[in-house]
């Protein structure tokens, strides 16, 4: 998944209200009114009671047996525990393919294996991503049973996606073999070779919306912005010129085989897939930048099980599964609703890394990531290098 696009919206919640659409049955209707059965590909919200109800869904689901999902790993947002959970509570056997897919390859697959009883049924994926996928009419309206506990802004208002989890770039440094953990992207940029800083990007951002997210907080701690990432690219620069970066794919191994000491990555996955391997990791969201970004979450049009992912997604967004992605350190979309509701787990909640005080935290439009994707694809290679 190095390669996912989020588009940007505040991590912050409200509730809202919103209008439920009208189910839609493509079945016989008895003289009653009653349906005789029920296609669950064009259902949109559950009712209280009935064929279309959460006991209905739960025996359709069953019924169908499987769920397909593509691109989780299971260290990403805790989505192993996920997965087990889910099978283990409704007895449907999870098809996990490609789990260290990309964002493009998920919708690549709706499309490709359209028909085939092999196809994704659900996707999470950087909301531009989504927004593709809905245009190329690839993605399924519904609305889970906690709809208005997701901000507005956070979702689809036909319900074609919503966001799910996310979180904030973060420097993680190995405090085992670096003295003085840097805190900031200036306390990078002053640092000479001789610090022993190795500070590298978890990919290139020339192919992860991740990495790019990490130019774009960059840009923004050296008098750029959201729309000018131009500084975020000379700040990179001068980090290679003063030899502290290294153009690789930082990551676990390379901490491990000391190549990099620094990496400049999300948060949550800092969490799962560094702070677990390497002793004495420690991550800390930027005081100069605090750069935020969730994911999104759909279900395809063409589901092989339709059942199972509406009844997969409406599990993701009960409090059993947001708090399971707390649990992975990553931030749910309803958690300010569960926090003010009493749900969200103390435990788990406590072991978010924490903002800098008085932080305001920003969160880059698709508009934005596509013109820095822009600047950077135009001059990452001359200024800062291949890698």
């Amino acid at each position: 998944m190095a390669f996912k696009s989020k588009v940007g919206a505040a991590l912050v919640a409200g509730t809202t209200v919103a209008s439920m659409a009208i189910v839609s049955l493509a079945s016989p209707v008895t003289m009653s009114g009653a349906a005789t059965n029920v296609n669950w590909a064009k259902v949109t919200h559950l009712t209280k009671s009935g064929n279309t109800s959460m006991a209905a869904l739960i025996k359709a689901a069953k019924k169908e047996g499987k769920l397909n999902v593509i691109a989780l790993p299971p260290n990403w947002a805790n989505y192993g525990q996920l997965i087990s959970t889910f099978q283990k509570k409704y007895g449907i056997k999870v098809n996990s393919e490609n789990p260290d897919g990309s964002s493009a390859q998920e919708i690549a697959a709706l499309a490709a294996d359209k028909g085939r009883s092999s196809a994704p049924d659900v996707i999470d994926v950087g909301t531009s991503y989504a927004l593709t996928a809905k245009s190329s009419h690839l993605l399924a309206p519904y609305k889970v049973s906690t709809w208005g506990e997701i901000p507005a802004g956070l979702k689809d208002p036909n319900g074609y996606w919503f966001d799910d989890y996310g979180g904030y770039v973060a420097i993680g440094c190995n405090s085992a073999t670096v003295t003085n953990c840097p805190t900031s992207f200036k306390q990078m940029l002053n640092a000479t070779s001789s610090s022993g800083y190795k500070i590298g990007l978890n990919d290139s951002p020339l192919n992860s919306n991740s990495a790019l997210a990490g130019v774009q907080a960059a840009a923004v701690a050296n008098g750029g912005s959201l729309s000018n990432v131009a500084p975020g690219v000379s700040y990179f620069a001068q980090l290679n010129k003063n030899g502290t970066f290294v153009p690789t794919i930082a990551n676990a191994t390379t901490v491990e085989n000391g190549a990099t000491n620094i990496v400049i990555w999300w948060d949550y996955l800092q969490a799962s897939g560094l702070s677990t391997a390497v002793k004495g990791w420690k991550i800390s969201v930027p005081s100069d930048a605090v750069l935020g970004e969730y994911y999104s979450q759909a279900i395809s049009s063409s589901a092989p099980d339709p059942a199972a992912a509406r009844l997969w997604e409406e599990y993701l967004y009960s409090v059993a599964g947001q708090n399971l992605w707390l649990k992975g350190l990553a931030r749910p979309v309803e958690l300010a609703y569960m926090q003010a509701h009493g749900q969200a787990n103390k435990a788990w909640l406590a072991k978010l890394p924490a903002l800098p005080a008085g932080a305001k935290p920003l969160f880059p439009t698709t508009a934005q990531i596509a013109a820095a994707a822009t600047v950077i694809t135009n001059t990452w290679a001359t200024q800062v290098g291949a890698g």
